[in-house]
């Protein structure tokens, strides 16, 4: 008796071990959020990334018999190969023949006609991260229309790439926009659960205390563990360097320079036609993903960062402010830097870094300023963490 007991006791700790080492999305987790689906009509937000396994969460849930009413997408669509910003029509799956309403564009939020004939909405998608990611707007918006038209939502919790730091500028409500809607850091370290139990808890969506939330959490997770995307989650990051390297390069929208789209290396490198250093250049040409990119046919100057690898970026645990200052360094024209449309303000969340920056503050200067907001914004953060 005594040796089968040990025997069961060793086979616990082995599988202990095995899921300590592997992490499980909430998707993958079935018996946890199947039972409030049963016998219900069933709304899904979801893209490309919604996965259970190798089979997209659309084809799962039909495959166990819940009903399945409609599909809202988010920017790039339900397959996720549309261009950044590209309009979006509603349309059919042509797999499922499901309607697809599309939440981009002029119709950001779930009207009550969107919302008639469903019971609950269950949201799954990839989030990477950081702030200007207009998936997290879409959260936003989808909550606000659950809460105000009482529909019950449930979202599967799915593991933050760049979770292991905290860092960047607050946003100011002045420079709310689809890229940025909460009074958070660029980089704010919560899964995408996390991040909607803070929105309801702070009451950052309207009628916050009416929405009935269920988050599935993440099996096997904190946010130091590295992980790795089985899927893109956008056209324009393509692998774990890019992903990591967002946060920084991202602020070259706002900017003349190219932040690489148009090449196979979105993201990973940046560079301009006027670019003073001339030992590394590439030229941006339409590609899935960027039919239009920025310098089109043109041939740019700048830095090559796809040889960095992916460990040296996660070990810096912050944004790298010295690409942006780099280029800005290295650009002759220094009033045409950034777009007259002050497009940076809405990535950074308000003038200030584009003041700071055209004003000469140096990299310490700038970080210094943004260290009080963060503090306050970390004990904030605190209330709502699933994964210590």
């Amino acid at each position: 008796m005594m040796r089968f007991m040990l025997l069961l006791l060793f086979m616990s700790l082995s599988l202990m071990t095995l899921s300590w080492g592997q992490v499980i999305p909430a998707a993958q987790r079935a018996e946890l959020y199947l039972p409030y689906l049963k016998g219900k009509r069933v709304a899904l937000v979801v893209n490309h990334s919604s996965r259970v396994g190798d089979r997209h969460l659309v084809d799962y849930l039909l495959h166990k018999g819940i009903k399945v009413v409609k599909i809202f997408a988010p920017e790039h669509g339900f397959r996720g190969s549309a261009d950044a910003g590209s309009h979006i029509k509603n349309s059919r799956d042509s797999k499922t023949k499901l309607p697809i309403i599309s939440l981009y564009g002029k119709h950001k939020k779930p009207s009550k006609k969107d919302l008639s004939g469903v019971d609950i909405l269950l949201f799954d998608i990839q989030d990477v991260g950081v702030r200007f990611y207009t998936y997290l707007s879409t959260l936003h918006f989808v909550m606000e229309s659950a809460s105000k038209y009482g529909k019950p939502l449930i979202l599967l919790d799915r593991p933050n790439p760049n979770a292991h730091y905290i860092d960047g500028p607050i946003l100011h409500r002045k420079y709310r926009s689809f890229v940025g809607l909460d009074p958070v850091p660029l980089v704010y370290g919560m899964t995408i659960g996390e991040y909607a139990l803070m929105l309801r808890g702070e009451g950052w969506i309207e009628s916050a205390k009416r929405l009935r939330l269920k988050v599935i959490p993440l099996l096997g997770y904190s946010h130091r563990t590295p992980y790795h995307l089985p899927i893109k989650p956008s056209p324009n990051l393509p692998n774990d360097r890019a992903i990591a390297l967002y946060p920084s390069l991202a602020f070259f929208e706002g900017t003349t320079f190219s932040a690489g789209r148009g090449t196979p290396k979105q993201f990973q490198l940046y560079g301009d036609p006027r670019y003073s250093n001339k030992s590394f250049s590439f030229t941006p040409k339409p590609r899935a993903g960027a039919r239009h990119p920025k310098h089109q046919g043109k041939r740019c100057y700048g830095v090559d960062l796809s040889t960095r690898s992916l460990q040296s970026i996660r070990t810096e645990k912050r944004i790298n402010l010295s690409y942006l200052m780099d280029a800005y360094k290295h650009y002759p024209n220094k009033k045409a830097f950034f777009l007259k449309n002050n497009f940076i303000d809405k990535l950074a969340g308000s003038s200030q870094l584009r003041q700071q920056i055209l004003g000469g503050k140096s990299e310490a200067q700038i970080r210094a300023s943004w260290q009080k907001d963060l503090q306050k914004f970390k004990r904030v953060r605190e209330k709502y963490l699933l994964y210590r």
